[in-house]
């Protein structure tokens, strides 16, 4: 019997914690606005794992869980929650290194210890989310209440803010690209 060893990682993690339910995913769709255009999920529902370093030394680290349709707050409600003077988004190879995941599969869940995880508080209005699952092959759909089940889970208000919409193509640009044809 072959067992998929991600997935007995997430099952591992997620033991105990409520309802919820795996969504197995083609990698290369596993970004948010792939992922949800491919499977019909809302991006409002989408609500990704972000590490964010506080540069000091030794560097500061924290789990942010924010909705794909909101902007985290880096430079100032992360940074002050930090207790540092500036904070960036973790570098892809700094994620891997801290969590195990890539880009794109960061699950919140079996997170190591003692890592402070901010959730936003418009992430608990939903009434499901989809998340990270730990691969770029997974997904975990759940009430946002389980990650209330997590050790260092602190919901913050205003941790992000909604993005603004893509803007609409102008007819400035159609006029120029029908031009050019």
């Amino acid at each position: 019997m072959v067992t998929d060893p991600d997935r007995a990682a997430l099952e591992a993690a997620l033991a105990g914690r409520g309802p919820h339910d795996l969504f197995a995913c083609d990698p290369a769709l596993a970004d948010t606005a792939a992922f949800c255009a491919a499977y019909g999920f809302a991006m409002e529902d989408s609500a990704n794992t972000i590490i964010v370093v506080g540069k000091s030394d030794p560097p500061v680290y924290a789990a942010c869980v924010v909705l794909a349709t909101h902007r985290l707050n880096v430079n100032r409600v992360v940074r002050n929650r930090l207790g540092t003077r500036k904070a960036s988004f973790a570098s892809p190879d700094e994620t891997r290194a801290l969590t195990g995941h890539e880009i794109g599969g960061v699950t919140v869940f079996g997170l190591p210890a003692g890592l402070p995880i901010l959730v936003d508080s418009a992430v608990m209005e939903r009434r499901r989310i989809v998340l990270g699952g730990g691969s770029r092959s997974w997904k975990v759909i759940a009430p946002p209440s389980i990650l209330l089940t997590i050790a260092h889970v602190e919901v913050v208000a205003d941790l992000a803010t909604p993005a603004p919409p893509p803007p609409e193509p102008s007819e400035n640009v159609e006029t120029i690209e029908a031009a050019a044809e």
